[in-house]
């Protein structure tokens, strides 16, 4: 039994009209979870906080009146939800946000608490199907990262209103009302956060999805010279300030020289790694298989998050928590010595 279902027992509503609820308000699941992703920065946290708004929804779906759409009550809760989960003051970051780059010489791993890090999510459970390209469009850069590693320095109450102005095209009235508070209060806040994500946002990815013919053309290169192993080739395709992170370790690298050289030296043992591709957080990403130490075939190692820029790539986000990240991206936990996932 589901928890909306379970929702739905306990509040008496007959079978009918509870598969009608249920469906109405799975509706918005996927545009929540966006929403709630760029709050809180993190997968888990978000499809929680979404969990949690569809059941109070449901738990008091016989109180709404209808005096504003589904969506909006839909989202006022979400807000709540989120503001009470932020109210500890916590954010989330990525490794490029808490200091300065490691040179290869002094590189170590020193791995930080779960809750420290943003964390990836997959596009199909956070960016809703859209036939206009430019609202597509900025779904899938309200995800990138960079974008919600900016909005973790806001005020939960700013986030929510940059978000909903800017990102969901909520009018300044919508907001005031959702957030009970006036026009000329959310226009301060916006305008509050605008110059705060000016100060931190870093410079953007291209777009990258779908990929035009020069980027596809780039992975697959990426990904040949990876497999290989072949540092030569990979530092063709890095931007000579690429950066590599590997949450949960603080480390990070900047540099071609220095990331070939740690994955020479500290990641040798991801030679004749496997890459399947992926899509998270609106750009190309690939869940790496590196050999079994410990029999035949290939064990999760990293979900790869890449940014892509002038031709080049810049970032290589490497999340080494595969066991939490893998089964999020519906990704099988062994593959054979050809990189098929056994069994298939």
């Amino acid at each position: 039994m589901t928890d909306l279902t379970a929702a739905a027992t306990e509040s008496g509503t007959g079978t009918g009209a509870a598969a009608d609820i249920d469906s109405r308000l799975e509706g918005h699941r996927v545009e929540l979870t966006g929403y709630c992703y760029r709050m809180l920065g993190s997968a888990f946290e978000a499809e929680d906080a979404v969990q949690d708004t569809l059941v109070r929804a449901w738990r008091n779906f016989d109180k709404f009146e209808g005096r504003s759409s589904l969506r909006s009550w839909l989202y006022r809760i979400a807000t709540n939800v989120c503001l009470d989960m932020l109210n500890a003051g916590k954010k989330r970051a990525r490794p490029v946000d808490l200091s300065g780059p490691t040179p290869l010489a002094q590189a170590a791993l020193n791995p930080l608490p779960e809750n420290t890090w943003l964390e990836p999510m997959p596009d199909g459970r956070i960016i809703p199907s859209a036939d206009d390209p430019a609202e597509a469009a900025v779904a899938r850069e309200s995800v990138r990262l960079a974008f919600v590693a900016a909005l973790q320095h806001l005020p939960p109450k700013q986030r929510a209103v940059l978000i909903l102005r800017e990102v969901l095209a909520w009018k300044a009235s919508e907001v005031a009302e959702l957030l009970d508070t006036s026009v000329a209060s959310v226009n301060s806040a916006l305008q509050r956060a605008r110059a705060t994500l000016t100060d931190h946002e870093s410079v953007a990815a291209d777009a990258a999805n779908p990929l035009d013919e020069e980027q596809a053309k780039l992975l697959e290169r990426y990904v040949a010279a990876f497999e290989g192993y072949d540092m030569k080739a990979l530092t063709a395709l890095l931007h000579e300030d690429a950066v590599m992170t590997m949450p949960p370790f603080d480390l990070w690298l900047q540099g071609h020289d220095d990331i070939t050289g740690f994955m020479t030296s500290f990641g040798a043992s991801c030679a004749d790694s496997r890459l399947i591709t992926v899509s998270a957080n609106g750009t190309p990403a690939f869940a790496h298989y590196k050999p079994n130490p410990e029999g035949p075939g290939l064990v999760p190692w990293a979900l790869q998050v890449i940014d892509i820029s002038d031709g080049a790539i810049t970032a290589m986000h490497c999340f080494l928590d595969t066991a939490r990240w893998f089964p999020l991206f519906g990704l099988p936990d062994h593959l054979d010595a050809e990189g098929v996932p056994e069994g298939a």
